[in-house]
């Protein structure tokens, strides 16, 4: 075991005085392996307390006072029904509190009568009793952990709250960093110069750590959050401009043709009029791909709005100029409905096209990979198939990726790197058109998409009307069904969405069961089908294709029908589970309907019982626009989850939060601007430090490593 005099930021958590293995464990399954982990574990937030009551002060206080009080467990109850209560009461020596939490029957094996505890919450009256819901509880050992700051309550104090686990509480998270605090801020070097931050009004580093730790009050607690934060957004835009600087000087792409003579050419293909939107946004495109400079573009648009098209027309620029694209979905059902648009678009014309999926059999992908290989395939659609190995361009110009936040960073870098060209300082690699249906909120544009240009379309084709949208509880669901068998009766069509394809203990609806329910009750009579992903392709395909023809009145499926299903008599959707699903999700699966001449109506059968599903559940009734819809998932969720963070491997934001900080991370944005232009690999020698922290912190997932 360490000294706190020998403690370094690289010690072992096992080796600070007092944590012991059973706690450094825990605490190792939490992310928190050494004294530096623990530094940068930053409290969620913070509660002032009052410090330790007995149960008599504490029917005193106010009912929004935190305090503390310790005592005797007594009795302990559990109760079931709708909302699961465990109870404890528990005894000091001047009265009796009820300790309550819902859904929370693990607490059974963990508490029990004779414990003498520690619950540290809000109290107030209830009938006769006392009642702390949900606190906070520490059982109090015979052997108390000694370590800096102890763990007595200290009145009026800020309590820090630490993100933490059923295996190790906030309380003792405290206890550990209170142990390595003081001697680990010794070891903070700082790696911005006391003249940057006194412009920008940043304390030191190692007081920011202190402060955000040990805050006197809320002031400084806020100051030391936005230093940190600004440090987290700062590394990140300087990893995204050195990658945008360095792909801009080393790399170099097909500079295509586009004129007059093949616009009017390509446009005549189409089967209807380009908006001014999408034309607009061609423009943009086209603007990209007639420079070597490789185009990275993110194209964006609401569900419905001609994102395709546009994708269309960018491809057949790159084979109006003798060269080849190819276009990535993430599931074979999009790919499949990419390539059978595509082709009826292209019907009668010299334009040839390849289909490449997982599921096709080995004699039919080596004659498509040698026709691919040879040039005598233009556009080739696909899945992740595309990434492998054996996948060889003769000439490939445009990477279109499809609902791009299916694909991870390094996935479409293995696609754009198909692009061919010599091993030379400078290679040739292919354009990048990433799309996707679910609108980008700007501040996070800014982030994980900060090396792309950025075009949208602004507006729906003539016609499109966005659907009707309502939410029913579980026990109105029938109204839903009535409503949906009475457009069937009309000669509409129908989706009803569940989340799970087999049944399980969980008693959310499952496909197998929901489509026998519905075969012999509310839709007895009807021409039903069931389609999920486990389906091989020639199954979906049949179905599909009887869906679309008309020849079934409704599908129960899963999210397999969530991007790019296009059917313009379906009308009505039924959301089983509602609250189960993602805000951006239901937006895709929405837009499924009403694609036709009639509107759309969607119903979310759903009964939230957190408030995150209770928020998305109003977001997604609230509105039509897909740009509102993804600033609200933004702000639900975090970025952390969202638009391909997680496959990426981006490291994640412990104090900056998004949308809040959108003023920082524009201040953060110019400046990253500004020094990659100064010094453009971050090789001057003040500098040594952040980009030594830049590269552990970002490195990997933006492929600095050939920055230089």
């Amino acid at each position: 075991m360490s000294t706190v005099s020998t403690l370094q930021l690289t010690t072992a958590v096992e080796r600070i005085p007092g944590v012991g293995s059973r706690r450094a464990g825990a605490l190792r399954r939490l992310g928190l392996r050494c004294v530096a982990d623990l530094l940068r574990h930053l409290p969620q937030r913070y509660e002032r307390e009052l410090g330790e009551r007995t149960v008599e002060e504490a029917a005193t206080q106010g009912a929004d006072a935190i305090l503390t009080i310790a005592g005797e467990v007594e009795t302990i109850r559990m109760s079931r029904g709708r909302k699961a209560r465990f109870e404890a009461t528990v005894r000091d020596e001047t009265g009796t509190t009820l300790l309550t939490w819902f859904n929370a029957p693990w607490l059974r094996g963990k508490l029990h009568p004779g414990q003498r505890i520690r619950a540290t919450g809000k109290m107030k009256r209830y009938g006769e009793w006392l009642q702390m819901v949900n606190p906070r509880w520490e059982v109090i050992e015979e052997d108390p952990v000694e370590v800096a700051d102890g763990d007595a309550p200290r009145d009026g104090r800020l309590r820090p709250i630490y993100p933490a686990s059923e295996d190790v509480s906030s309380a003792v998270i405290e206890l550990a960093v209170g142990a390595i605090l003081e001697p680990a801020l010794r070891l903070v070097d700082d790696h911005l110069t006391d003249a940057y931050r006194a412009e920008r009004e940043l304390p030191p580093l190692a007081d920011a750590y202190r402060k955000i730790h040990r805050p006197a009050d809320e002031a400084e607690a806020a100051g030391a959050r936005r230093r940190l934060a600004f440090d987290e957004l700062l590394m990140l835009q300087l990893g995204v401009m050195l990658k945008r600087a360095h792909r801009r000087e080393t790399q170099r792409a097909p500079a295509l043709v586009a004129n007059a003579s093949i616009d009017e050419h390509i446009a005549g293909r189409l089967p209807f009029t380009l908006t001014a939107s999408q034309r607009e946004v061609i423009d943009e495109i086209a603007g990209d791909l007639t420079t070597p400079v490789p185009m990275n573009r993110l194209l964006q648009g609401d569900v419905g709005a001609g994102k395709t098209a546009v994708a269309l027309y960018a491809m057949l620029l790159a084979v109006a100029s003798e060269h080849q694209a190819a276009l990535m979905a993430p599931t074979e059902l999009l790919a499949e409905q990419h390539f059978a648009t595509i082709d009826g678009m292209l019907a009668g014309s010299s334009v040839r096209l390849g289909l490449l999926t997982g599921s096709m059999r080995a004699a039919q992908r080596r004659e498509l990979l040698e026709r691919l290989e040879t040039g005598e395939i233009d556009i080739l659609m696909g899945t992740h198939a595309l990434l492998t190995e054996t996948v060889r361009f003769r000439r490939l110009a445009l990477v279109v990726v499809d609902e791009q936040h299916r694909f991870g960073v390094h996935q479409r870098a293995t696609l754009r790197a198909k692009g061919g060209g010599e091993e030379t300082q400078t290679v040739e690699i292919p354009h990048t058109l990433v799309m996707t249906a679910t609108p980008i909120p700007r501040t996070l544009s800014l982030t994980v998409f900060g090396d792309l240009d950025v075009s949208t379309i602004r507006h729906l084709p003539p016609g499109r009307r966005p659907a009707v949208t309502r939410h029913l509880s579980e026990a109105q669901a029938v109204r839903a069904y009535e409503f949906a068998r009475s457009r069937i009766a009309r000669g509409e069509q129908a989706f009803i969405v569940v989340p799970v394809i087999d049944e399980s203990e969980t008693g959310l609806k499952d496909i197998t069961t929901h489509l026998k329910h519905l075969e012999t009750g509310p839709f007895a009579g009807c021409r039903l089908a069931a389609l999920h992903g486990r389906l091989d392709r020639d199954e979906r395909d049949e179905i599909m294709g009887r869906f679309r023809d008309g020849q079934l009145d409704a599908l129960v499926a899963t999210t397999v029908i969530e991007v790019g299903v296009d059917v313009p008599r379906a009308t009505v959707m039924i959301i089983e589970h509602a609250d189960r699903f993602g805000l951006a999700q239901l937006h895709q699966l929405r837009g499924r309907i009403g694609r036709g001449a009639r509107r759309g109506v969607c119903v979310l059968v759903a009964d939230p019982t957190t408030e995150d599903a209770e928020a998305r559940i109003a977001a997604i009734a609230g509105t039509t626009d897909g740009f509102e819809i993804a600033e609200r998932d933004l702000e639900i969720r975090g970025p952390g989850e969202l638009f391909g963070a997680k496959q990426s491997g981006m490291a994640p934001f412990f104090a900056a939060r998004l949308p809040r900080d959108t003023e920082l991370l524009r201040l953060a944005r110019r400046d990253a601007i500004e020094w990659v232009a100064r010094s453009p690999r971050l090789s001057d020698e003040p500098d040594a430090l952040l980009r030594k922290r830049l590269l552990k912190a970002h490195g990997q997932w933006l492929g600095l490593g050939d920055v230089g």
